[in-house]
């Protein structure tokens, strides 16, 4: 009886290899996206989608306010490299001239064979003043070996300057290098959040961007109320809300301070300088600019923050409102305070 084997098994070439190959891939592009999908966040109600974009817009100021404080070192450390240069610029024309001095007297006394015409006029004069003619000898070597003492110090001078605005240089370009990073994160933050607005329907976005919420009528209908009962403790916070409510409607721009569009602490920071106040850029460093103030003694022109991390900031305006710039897509806006979760407030001097 004859054997029964297994027949061998070609390996496959020409078309047949291309097809199975071509199956291959597809059955793991398949399996890779039914994978996908697998994980792929469920569908979300939008309640659900307008806590995650707040959740991400509010990732977005933190991150704005980190750019913003990197962006103020990059100009302060610029400034200082600047002043740094010129006065290495100064200092260096100083030497050159000190040089050219010596070097002129330095010729003077070759030409005349090594000695000085100023000591050669001394020394021919009458025997009888010869001490004092040595006095001022001795005066004329004492000049010239403190210009060489001089110039030795001034090279020191330049050379620390050099040192430092190199220094500087290294310091700028960590912070372009932070700054370019809070840049990427507030962009990306951005993005996600307008790719989860995207899932909603144009009406539930347009509700969204208008800040409709449930005290957003009331804020809206106390508007004048606001303006007309709460009295601001003086004139420049009367100033800052005036500028405020002049500001109502302009655009939100993250990094912007005005005049036509704003992040939240550019918008206090020009409400304040339009009264001639100089708060600082971001809202950790707004927050310790004036008198710490709590939420029961709050008058109009008081700065007010919110979140643990201080990422936000407004202008309060009386009758528990604030005029703020909220996050992208949303205009500087009247608003309730506590629509976020309060963290102090302060009024600036």
């Amino acid at each position: 009886m004859a054997a029964h084997r297994k027949p061998k098994q070609r390996p496959l070439s020409g078309p047949a290899a291309r097809t199975a190959a071509t199956l291959a891939i597809a059955t793991a592009a398949s399996a890779t996206a039914f994978e996908g999908i697998g994980h792929a966040e469920p569908n979300l109600t939008p309640a659900q989608v307008k806590a995650k974009v707040d959740k991400l817009y509010q990732e977005a100021e933190v991150a704005t306010e980190a750019y913003n404080g990197a962006k103020q070192k990059t100009q302060t450390t610029r400034k200082a490299i600047s002043a740094l240069q010129d006065e290495a610029a100064r200092k260096t024309e100083t030497l050159n001239a000190a040089r050219r001095q010596i070097g002129q007297s330095a010729a003077a006394q070759y030409r005349t064979g090594g000695i000085d015409p100023t000591v050669q006029v001394l020394l021919s004069s009458d025997p009888s003043q010869f001490l004092d003619r040595a006095s001022l000898v001795d005066q004329v070597g004492a000049r010239q070996s403190a210009d060489i003492d001089d110039i030795q110090h001034q090279i020191g001078q330049i050379d620390q300057l050099r040192s430092t605005a190199d220094d500087r240089l290294t310091q700028l370009r960590a912070d372009q290098a932070e700054l370019k990073k809070n840049k990427a994160e507030v962009q990306a933050k951005i993005r996600d959040a307008q790719a989860l607005l995207a899932r909603l329907s144009a009406p539930e976005r347009a509700s969204y961007e208008s800040g409709d919420t449930a005290a957003a009528p009331a804020a809206a209908a106390s508007r004048s109320v606001a303006r007309s009962s709460a009295v601001a403790p003086n004139s420049r916070a009367a100033q800052a809300v005036s500028f405020a409510y002049s500001a109502l409607g302009s655009p939100y721009v993250w990094g912007a301070t005005g005049p036509n569009a704003f992040d939240c602490s550019g918008l206090t920071q020009a409400a304040y300088r339009s009264a001639g106040v100089s708060l600082p850029r971001t809202t950790y460093t707004q927050i310790n600019a004036g008198q710490r103030v709590s939420q029961s003694e709050l008058a109009p022109g008081d700065l007010v923050f919110f979140y643990s991390g201080i990422s936000h900031v407004g202008l309060y305006v009386g009758g528990g409102q604030m005029i703020h710039a909220p996050h992208p897509g949303a205009p500087v806006r009247l608003a309730p305070i506590d629509q976020m979760p309060f963290a102090g407030a302060v009024r600036p001097g």
